[in-house]
C-alpha cells in the first residue's frame, strides 16, 4: 500500500474561523499578509491570506469560539486525492468525510477531505485543480 507522504506537497493553509472577516484582514495585513482571495461559500465570507509560503484560510460563519487553540484545521497540499482517500481510509483513520468534496475556489476548484487526529484536530487533505 502506498504511504500518504508520498501524495503530500506542503502546507498548504490554516483555517481560522471569524465572526469579523473584516477585522481578521486588518488583523493580518497589519501583520504583512497579503490578501490573495476573496470569495462567497454558500453564504459563508472567505478569503485567503498570504505571508511568503504561510497561507491562513479565514471564514465568517458566526461560530469561531474566540478561545486559545481556536484553530479550526491544518490543509496539506496533496497530489491525486482520490487515491490517497482510498488509502487514508484503509490505514483507518477517523474520516470526517464519507467521499471526497469539492468547492469552486481558485482559478480550478479545489477537492478535499478531513480526518480527526488525536487531539481533536481537523487535518484537510487539499488537493487545487
Amino acid at each position: 500500500m502506498q504511504e500518504i507522504k508520498s501524495f503530500c506537497t506542503g502546507l498548504q493553509h490554516i483555517g481560522i474561523p471569524t465572526n469579523d472577516i473584516e477585522e481578521t484582514i486588518r488583523f493580518y495585513e497589519g501583520l504583512g499578509f497579503e490578501l490573495i482571495m476573496r470569495t462567497n461559500n454558500k453564504g459563508e465570507l472567505v478569503a485567503f491570506l498570504q505571508l511568503h509560503n504561510l497561507v491562513i484560510e479565514t471564514y465568517q460563519n458566526g461560530a469561531a469560539t474566540l478561545q486559545v487553540g481556536a484553530i479550526d484545521h491544518i490543509a496539506i497540499d496533496v497530489k491525486q486525492i482520490d487515491p490517497l482517500f482510498e488509502v487514508v481510509k484503509a490505514k483507518g483513520f477517523h474520516l470526517l468525510d464519507e467521499q471526497v468534496n469539492s468547492l469552486p475556489f481558485w482559478e480550478n476548484g479545489i477537492k478535499y477531505f478531513t480526518i480527526l487526529g488525536p487531539n481533536k484536530e481537523k487535518i484537510e487533505f487539499c488537493e487545487r485543480l
